[in-house]
């Protein structure tokens, strides 16, 4: 594999956790493979890697984007891994009132409604 692998995995357990990417691993078969090196090289490797900006402000423009495109599916693996990054829930609610305005409220809406479970499971993880 290729330094940009080794550095997005780092990269992706430190942000994710171990159990989740061992999970993912564990899952990923001929098919997907090319995708999993894709995202662990490109999302992980190279944008997440970025010191430019602090894992807090890119966990934070991530669930934005997430929410404002509403692509809700990764939502809760994000609001799980804002424990690694430093985001806070006041964060998280200054996020989604951003996305309210600028990208909708019912997307906002159902982004909170995904945090307040996650959060809600984190809690009962604890």
């Amino acid at each position: 594999m290729s330094d940009r692998h080794d550095k997005g995995m780092e990269v992706r357990r430190r942000v994710l956790g171990d159990a989740h990417v061992d999970r993912a691993e564990a899952a990923k078969t001929e098919f997907d493979a090319p995708f999993q090196t894709l995202i662990t090289e490109g999302a992980w490797g190279t944008v997440w890697a970025s010191d430019a900006i602090s894992p807090r402000e890119r966990s934070m423009l991530t669930l934005a984007l997430l929410a404002a495109m509403g692509n809700f599916d990764e939502i809760p693996m994000h609001i799980r891994a804002t424990a690694r990054t430093g985001a806070s829930k006041q964060d998280v609610q200054e996020v989604f009132q951003h996305v309210a305005i600028y990208a909708g409220v019912p997307r906002a809406n159902h982004a909170l409604k995904l945090a307040k479970q996650t959060y809600a499971e984190m809690e009962d993880d604890t």
